[in-house]
This record gives structure tokens, sequence and C-alpha cells, in this order.
């Protein structure tokens, strides 16, 4: 990312062009591109010069309930700056069905679903062999100075659309584009193809990047690294940033369905408490408490600083992903005094992250934007304490009743071998042995799994690869199904109800309002304008804007369309 930055020539050519794509656009079902990329004028930015810096920002698991929610307890600048003082969207989102975080982090920046990204989920199973594969798995690259997991993600390899910044870097190569998350698939796939992701090294308290960026990192990286800035917070608290009236919209601490690991599950929790030092183990515990986010934070700044974004008239594009609050639903549920806390601690470090990107960049030449990858659903045993219809389906009893049906009408044999995703697959081999058509074993399945407690739908891959748009559900398991990526058969819990074998925490994953509105929020008065926005939009949207906004063209493959932006 050292590369001279050029005079940006093309922009009078450029700036007539749009950025939004057709979501008509034929498809491939082999290769999941697009015959056509047509393109419009964007003319409610063409007159506006794009901003110095994008930075796009991610809480990880953050449904806009929660944002609303404690409004009245936000820091004056924090979130309060796109809510009093920027343009932001009550009725954003998703519009898939498997919302995991990296089919999340796939679309922000794309604006294309996994039906054409091939980003299904954060892991999934091939449906022929049942191997397991990971959405950034890429063993040709190693993480720079870390040890490298099997299946850890390093690059970007299996995401088959382009990003904002891929359009970015292909028209302007002195623009940056800098990825940064807890999580390798938060940093890697905001980042696309042409930018350099860092992530969070779980072993070691380090930020890293792989092989497929560079070979070395720059000097800034290693001077981080150096300072050891994780091994500041060993022995720092977590205490309630309120008093305790404060939490009486959210559930206390130490109920039985909240996992009592790593800091335990009630507050104050003291990290590293009962270690000796700083060890692998207390570095994988900071990302579960508020100071994940502000060590994503801290190297956040040293990028700034480290590669000069935002310090001449190309744009560069910062994405910031924060995964301390994903770790936390997880662990404790959306509607936990714990979550609700980590939230306002989070408010109060994007508090004083503007006030330096305002100082450094200046509140002028920047856009912020904040969305989040998914929402959550309660932990069902306190939706069931409310009187709501919740609980958790275990894989292995729903794949064995349904291999128990298909062998009374097939013949003995193991016909599921697992769930991949959201979905079941087969023993295709036996299904092939014993002369029977795929599509007739997939439907006596579907017709099975139905009966088992706590599933709402199931869809066949005839069904999603057809043209049907009436029957519920459907067209949103579409978007998330990517031919010889997902599973042929894919399966849907009734709202409320979850996959999964562990009987604490929660999760995501659904088609459901829990799982699929989230917040979107834009500050930067010379191009958002001000204002609440009550019309309903996508995520896919997002891409598209930006690409209006820098003056390019929209990704290839990006299925929305313009965000109905107030007039500045």
């Amino acid at each position: 990312m050292t590369m001279t930055r050029r005079t940006w020539l093309l922009v009078p050519v450029l700036a007539a062009l749009a950025a939004c794509a057709n979501t008509s656009a034929p498809t491939s079902s082999a290769t999941g591109t697009s015959a056509t990329a047509p393109v419009a004028p964007a003319a409610p930015f063409a007159a506006a010069k794009p901003p110095k810096l994008i930075v796009f920002m991610v809480v990880d698991g953050l449904p806009i309930r929660q944002v609303l929610g404690y409004r009245d307890q936000l820091q004056p600048d924090g979130f309060k700056r796109f809510l009093d003082r920027g343009a932001w969207f009550a009725n954003a989102y998703y519009g898939h069905g498997y919302t995991v975080t990296a089919a999340g982090h796939s679309i922000m920046l794309s604006g294309a679903y996994p039906q054409r990204s091939g980003i299904i989920g954060n892991e999934w199973r091939d449906p022929m062999t049942g191997a397991p594969q990971y959405n950034t798995a890429d063993p040709r690259y190693q993480y720079i100075g870390n040890k490298t997991e099997p299946l850890a993600g390093t690059s970007p390899e299996n995401y088959k659309v382009e990003t904002v910044g891929d359009v970015l870097r292909t028209l302007q190569p002195g623009s940056k584009v800098i990825g940064i998350s807890g999580k390798d698939r938060g940093a890697i796939l905001p980042s696309g193809h042409k930018g350099t992701a860092y992530m969070y090294m779980g072993g070691s308290g380090q930020f890293a990047s792989s092989t497929y960026y560079m070979d070395k990192h720059p000097a800034w990286v290693d001077a981080f690294n150096a300072a050891r800035p994780a091994d500041k917070f060993f022995g720092k608290t977590w205490a309630p940033m309120l008093p305790e009236s404060a939490y009486a919209r959210s559930v206390p601490d130490g109920q039985p369905w909240q996992a009592n690991s790593g800091n335990g599950n009630k507050l104050p929790a003291v990290l590293g408490a009962g270690m000796d030092g700083p060890g692998p183990r207390f570095y994988g515990n900071i990302l579960p408490s508020p100071f994940g986010d502000e060590l994503t934070l801290n190297f956040a700044r040293a990028a700034v600083e480290g590669e000069q974004l935002g310090a001449d008239d190309q744009t560069d594009i910062l994405s910031v992903s924060l995964s301390s609050h994903d770790y936390i639903n997880h662990a404790f549920g959306p509607e936990s005094r714990l979550s609700h806390d980590h939230f306002l601690h989070l408010d109060a470090y994007l508090q004083d992250w503007f006030k330096y990107l305002d100082a450094k960049v200046g509140k002028d030449n920047y856009i912020a934007v904040l969305t989040a990858d998914h929402g959550f659903t309660d932990t069902p045993e306190w939706a069931k304490s409310q009187g709501r219809d919740a609980g958790r389906i275990v894989p292995a009893q729903a794949v064995g009743f349904v291999n128990a049906g298909l062998a009374k009408q097939f013949g003995e044999g193991r016909w599921v071998i697992g769930m991949s995703g959201t979905g079941f697959i087969f023993d295709e081999a036996l299904i092939k042995t014993r002369g029977l058509k795929q599509d007739d074993v997939y439907e006596a399945a579907k017709q099975l799994v139905v009966q088992v407690d706590g599933v709402q739908a199931a869809f066949t891959r005839a069904q999603l690869a057809g043209t049907d748009t009436a029957t519920p559900y459907l067209e949103q398991m579409r978007k998330s199904w990517y031919p010889g990526i997902a599973a042929p058969l894919q399966v849907i819990p009734k709202a409320g109800w979850m996959f999964g074998s562990r009987v604490m925490g929660t999760t995501h994953g659904s088609p459901y309002e829990n799982d699929t509105h989230v917040p979107l929020l834009t500050w930067g008065p010379r191009w958002v304008g001000q204002g609440r926005i009550e019309q309903r939009v996508e995520i896919v949207d997002l891409a598209p804007t930006l690409s209006a906004i820098l003056h390019v063209p929209a990704p290839k493959q990006a299925q929305g369309k313009l965000l109905p932006l107030p007039a500045k």
C-alpha cells in the first residue's frame, strides 16, 4: 500500500456514471456473473467532489432495536452523531435468509447477495464430498508473524464479486483501501480483492495481515505490535457505565442460559482474573469484552497515521468491523445487561473516534457510515419466560429423524450426512448407487424435516433454482443459495428457534425481523444530508450509493439501487 498516487484524470469521465446496478441482470448459474452491468447517471452526487476518506464501520451483531432502545443513554457525539446530525434509515434490512457474519460482510460493499458472491455463510461443507470449507480460507497464504490454523481466513479467493474499493483502486490505483477487524472475515471481505486486510490474532494479541497482501508488514504495523497494546488490558475491569437503575430495561447478569466462560457472566469482570499474565487465553478473552473494540479502534488510528489515509484528494476507504458485540450477544443474548452495557461502552469509543477523525482528517473531509452484518435472536430460554414460542433444534437429532424416515422409503443408509450452513447435505454416492434421482431424495427429506419441532419450512434445490416468488421465505433463501456450494436442501427454523446443540447463549441466521433489521447510519453533511428516512431499503443499496458519491461505477454484480438520502 505504498503506491505513488496519480492525478485524478478519470473523474470528469466517471462523474456521469451510475452507481445503480440492475437487480434483474441475468446471472450465470455456474459463475454467478451477470451478463450485463448497466449504469445510469448518478445525478444526486455528481456536483459534490468526493470525500477524502470513507470511514466504513460495522458493529458485528447489532440489531437496530438496540440502537433505538438505548438512545436516551447515548453520548452526545457517538451514535448520536448519526441519529441527530446525519442521515439514517429506520427500515434497513438484509434481503437474504441465512444472516451470518461472512454473508453480511460480503454484501455491504459489493451490493451482491450470496447467490452471486458465493459467500453463503461463515463455513460450509462441500455438498458432494462433505469436506469442510471456510469463507476466506486459502491454504496458499499464511498470517505474517503468527500461526496460521487450518481453514484460517487468509484471502478473498472464494469471493466471486468485486467491491466498491476494488472498482476505486482499478480506476485510481493510488487510493488506499484498508480493512480492519477482530475477525478475519470482517477484515478480508470488505477489503475486497485489491485492498489490504488486518485481523486480530487471538493467540498473540497482535494485528496481522497475510501473505496474500504482502510479504512483510509496514513499519507502522510492526511498531504497533511491538508496543504490545493488548497487554495493557490485563487486569483491567469491565465495570458498568451507568448506575444499576439505568439497566432496568435489560435482563440481569448471571442467568442460567448465559455462558459462564471466558470473562464470566457478571459485571464487574476483571480481564485475566486467575491468570499469571498475558497469554493466548487472555488475548482470546479480550474480544468478548468492550476492550476488543477499544483495541481495534486503536489499530485503526495507527492505520490512519501510518497510511496517511485521507491526506490528499484521492479518496481512501477505511473499513473497521468491530467484533465484540457479536461475541457478547452470542454468550449472553441481546436482551442482557452485559450487551446493553457493552453498547454504551462502544458508544463512548465512537465519540472519541470521531473526535480523532475530525482533528486528523477534518470533519468536512470524510463520510462515516455504520451498519451491522446481521441482527440477533433473543435467547430462547429468555423468550420462553416471556411467553413466546422459542427453542433449540439439535442438528444431530433432526438429521437422525430424517435419516430414519428416508431409510423406510429408500432402504437402509446414512442418506443425510450432516448440516452445511442452514441446510442438509446428502450421501450423493449412495443416491447414485441405489439408482435414485437426487431431487426425489431431496423432496422426501423436505417432507420429513418440516415435521421436526421448531422447523418452519424447507426448500429443495429445484425450488431454489426456480422462479416462484409467492412462497414465504423462498426468495430470501434463494438469495443465500449458490449452486454447487450451498446445500441442496435449505431448512428454516421457526421465529425464535435456532439450530444448535449448546444449552446456553443464542445466535442469528434466520430471515426474520430480529436478524435482518439492522442500523444503516450515515454522516457527512456535504454528501448525505440529514434526517430520519422511513422508506424501506436494503443493505445492498449501500454499495451503489457509495460508488455514486465516489463518481465511479457500481460493482458489476451489485443488486441494489441508490439510497433515498435527504436533500442536502
